[in-house]
Order: C-alpha cells, then structure tokens, then sequence
C-alpha cells in the first residue's frame, strides 16, 4: 500500500487514480482538503456521480453493493465514499468491506474516511485485500515538533513568504487547530497582498485559536516546559475543559512515574517499561522526566493533586485552576516548600 501525507496527494493524483483511498486520521481539514482533491482529480476522469454513506449498525449494505454492481454501458463513473465509525469498523463490518473490496471496478472510486485504524483493525481481510491497489493518506494533526514545517510548506503553496517568527507565532496561537491555521494565513494573505508576512504584521492579525487535549498537557509536564503546559492550561480553561478529567490524566502518569522511580533502584528501567506496558513511543519521554524529578518533586505532586481533588468534591464550586498552575509549575521546576503543598 502506498502511504503519503496530505501535502504529497496532488502530485501523486496527476500520476494516474488508485482503485482505492484511505483517509485515516483525526484532523478535519486534512481529511476534508484530500477528500475534495480525490473527487476533482476523478471528475477529470470522467467520475460524474458521488455517493456517501456513514456506516452504523444499520447501514443497508444490499443497496450499497448494489450501487458497486450497477454497471451498464450508460452509466457514469462514479465515486464512493464511506465514513467509518469512530472507533473504527467491528467484526460485522468488516465482513460487509471485503465483499465490497471485491466488488470494485474501473468506473468505482472508493474512498474510506475514518479514525488511525488499530494494528488489529489494520489486518483485517478488506484492508489487506485493498493493499495492494489502493493509497493511504495520513490525516493526524501534526505534533508540534512537526507544525512549523506544515505551515511553512502550507504558506509556500499560497505564494506567502513567512519568517521564522512569525511561523512560530502561528504555531503557538493555532497548535491543534489546523482549520483556524489555514483561515488565518488566508485573511493574511487578503490583508498582506504582497505576501511578506513578518512577526508585526502576523501580531495584528492573529488571535489565540490553539486547541489542546489533557494528553498535551501531561506530555509537557513530562518535558518539563513550563510555558507551554500553562498555555495549554489556559485553553483549556477557556474551552470549557472539566479539572476532573485533568486530574484524572495526570494521576495515571503520576502514579507511574512513582512505581518506576521507586523501582527503577534495584531493576533496569527497561524491564519496568515492559511490565508496566509503556509504549515505546512515549518511552524516551518518560525516562527523561524520571531522570529530571526527585523523589520529593513526586512526593508533593501526589499530594497536591490529591488536596486538589478533595477541594474538587467537597466545594464544586470552588476553582482549582490556580491548584492545576502550581501542580505545572513543581512538575516542570523544583520541589516547593511543604507550606505550599499543605497550605
């Protein structure tokens, strides 16, 4: 199977169509911008009709093979696309899609939307049965260390010449947000016709449109970047994120990091790993922030994280934002004084 991101699909279009695309991620504008550049590249081939269908329990597969055997010398070419669940197609559905996979033909374009599938779901009898003939189209929200990069190619394509700090500015407002990235460097473009756009002409335009999960959060902890976790924070505050789900996040890596640096004194860290099942992927961040906080830094994060849920439970009311700053700041820093901690 071919495997591209979004940004190499339209050189890879003008080479010739696949039997089959497969748009997997979580990102709206990727997905949506590959989705429309399939379906004009196979409009130029001559694919007149277009039919979408959401798949669910109650999906009328019998009509939609249907639609796959409706061939006549009359008929037009047409395109197919199918919207996964969120979680990604069950057993029952993944029957259904290898018996659609082997109904595709010349003049039927399938296109699948759909979540990053499962190693378990990337077996499947369909998936397999389309790799060969088919292209998978990497939709995931760049990380951070991969926006800047994502902006500077998405401004080059628009004829804009952007600066590096004015990259960074925009990376930092519209992290996790690459709907409002790409709005904005269009009114930039409206506002700036000769496309030169340095850091004080981005500042009067820009507003703060980043979005962030509590994963982002605790990753920042972990990397001990203090900024970025409070700016995360903030969104998430403005976002009507609940504290409860923070503290929640937060504990399970909490507790972790206590069990490894507690047992990492007679085992190898790599063992821990393997038994505590950390993914390789988050590894190297882990063992980095296990090297940089003390025991007592551990200690007086549990502690202030339990204070915080206490005051969550008992006054709801109450807001422990200010709770959550302090806990950002001992996990990015050093241990506080215990007055801080037992207040």
């Amino acid at each position: 199977m071919i495997r591209l991101y979004p940004e190499q699909l339209r050189a890879h279009l003008n080479e010739g169509l696949r039997a089959a695309y497969l748009l997997l991620g979580n990102d709206p504008l990727l997905l949506q911008e590959s989705q429309d550049a399939i379906r004009l590249a196979a409009a130029s081939q001559g694919f007149e009709e277009h039919h979408a269908f959401t798949l669910d329990p109650s999906t009328d597969w019998g009509s939609l093979f249907s639609l796959c055997q409706a061939m006549s010398l009359f008929a037009s070419r047409q395109t197919l696309v199918l919207q996964l669940p969120e979680n990604g197609p069950n057993a029952a559905m993944n029957e259904q899609l290898a018996t659609l996979s082997e109904l595709l033909h010349d003049d039927l374009l399938l296109i699948v939307r759909g979540n990053k599938l499962t190693k378990a779901q990337g077996n499947a009898a369909w998936y397999t049965a389309l790799a060969d003939r088919s292209v998978q189209v990497s939709c995931q929200t760049p990380e951070q260390a991969q926006l800047p990069r994502w902006v500077a190619a998405r401004a080059k394509a628009q004829n804009l010449q952007l600066d590096d700090a004015a990259n960074q500015l925009l990376c930092y407002c519209y992290e996790g947000n690459l709907l409002a990235l790409a709005q904005a460097l269009e009114r930039l473009s409206l506002l700036w016709p000769d496309g030169k756009l340095t850091l004080p002409r981005v500042e009067q335009a820009v507003n703060d449109a980043a979005h962030f999960t509590p994963f982002h959060w605790v990753d920042a902890l972990l990397m001990g970047k203090s900024k970025r976790a409070l700016h995360i924070l903030q969104q998430l505050r403005l976002e009507g994120s609940e504290p409860v789900i923070l503290l929640r996040t937060l504990q399970r890596e909490l507790l972790l990091l206590v069990n490894l640096k507690r047992q990492s004194a007679h085992t190898p860290l790599r063992a821990l790993f393997d038994k505590h099942r950390v993914w390789q992927n988050r590894r190297p961040m882990i063992g980095d922030a296990l090297q940089r906080l003390h025991s007592a830094q551990l200690r007086q994060a549990v502690q202030l994280l339990t204070r915080t849920e206490i005051t969550l439970k008992q006054d709801y009311g109450q807001s422990v934002w200010a709770a959550l700053e302090g806990l950002s700041l001992l996990l990015c820093h050093k241990a506080l004084a215990d007055v801080f901690i037992d207040g």
